[in-house]
């Protein structure tokens, strides 16, 4: 029988909650109060090449770790909630697919339960930092909130009355994979044109060298030399300097990230919709032209009140924290 994960069950007195966040690279771990504030944070590397008993037992001993470095007693931690990349069932608490760990029905709960003898919940990662950004973030205050983020794919959380949208198989909410250019270019899931081959800061590299392989004179490929590779900030960095192409290249990802996003407002409207990852550095000279360009295209363009587009405030941080809370709920 597929193991449920345990909830306490009357009131629960304990106010600390530690959060994990699985990533490919690394493992984040926080003690976390309820109200979403860090009392203490470590991170390891994830090794995923050595298997998903080693990750546990990982996990496992950095929560000891980390309680004794805070000097927090186990007795006072309500529970774990983790972060996962992947298909996670947590009604069963079984991650049932995340490829890039080559986890298939991994009874993660269960297994983290038994070595820990705390509560585990787990989520997604992506529908872990969106309720990182609700509680505690930049959607603090709303009802309905939409968190995106712009990362090496295109990461995504949906809230709405203030609850994780999840679906029916708890496979809802990929935004990343909503088509933007029919006949686009291929993504990794086997679509053509979907929102993440072209909003994610893969697809910003992408474009970029496109762009340098076309325009060999440009400031991209002065600036890419220089730095070695080319990266999310490289186009950027070449439009500062009045760099045609390199400006060409912005306002082309401008695009597409608007027309994205203005799909994502027509069919939720919600208070707020939060974009997050290392593109969004470049602050307002993102966040200007793309508010501009999406308030030109919502089909409530007319409204007295529209849907804010605001930057995410938490950083790496909002998965450790949304995880921690959810395991509270």
């Amino acid at each position: 029988m597929a193991h449920l994960c345990r909830k306490e069950k009357g009131k629960n007195m304990k106010h600390k909650y530690i959060g994990v966040d699985i990533g490919g690279t690394n493992i984040a771990c926080g003690i976390i109060s309820d109200k979403g504030a860090i009392l203490h944070k470590k991170s390891i590397k994830t090794e995923s090449e050595k298997g998903y008993e080693s990750i546990v037992k990982n996990v496992a001993a950095l929560v000891t770790q980390m309680t004794q470095e805070a000097n927090i007693p186990i007795g006072e931690i309500g529970g774990i909630g983790v972060g996962c990349p992947g298909l996670c069932n947590k009604n069963l608490g079984i991650v049932e697919r995340a490829v890039n760990l080559n986890w298939y029905n991994v009874p993660l709960c269960a297994d983290l339960e038994k070595a820990t003898k705390l509560s585990v919940t787990i989520d997604n990662d992506a529908n872990a930092a969106a309720y990182g950004e609700f509680v505690a973030g930049a959607a603090v205050g709303a009802n309905s909130a939409i968190v995106i983020t712009l990362g090496t794919g295109v990461g995504s959380g949906i809230i709405i009355d203030k609850k994780l949208y999840y679906g029916m198989n708890f496979a809802g909410g990929e935004i990343g994979h909503i088509v933007i250019n029919a006949n686009g270019i291929r993504c990794n899931c086997g679509r053509n044109g979907c929102f993440e081959a072209y909003s994610s800061a893969t697809g910003l590299v992408r474009m970029t060298k496109e762009a340098i392989e076309q325009n060999p004179d440009s400031e991209m490929h002065r600036i890419s030399e220089q730095n070695g590779k080319i990266s999310a900030r490289t186009a950027w960095q070449a439009a500062e300097l009045k760099d045609r192409a390199g400006q060409e290249v912005v306002d082309k990802y401008i695009q597409y990230l608007a027309c994205g996003l203005t799909n994502v407002i027509n069919i939720f409207q919600p208070d707020i919709v939060c974009i997050g990852g290392g593109v969004c550095n470049e602050g307002d000279k993102l966040l200007i032209p793309l508010t501009q360009s999406v308030a030109m295209q919502v089909f409530s363009r007319d409204s007295e009140k529209n849907t804010e587009l605001a930057i995410c405030r938490l950083g790496n941080d909002a998965g450790i924290i949304g995880a921690a809370i959810l395991a509270k709920t």
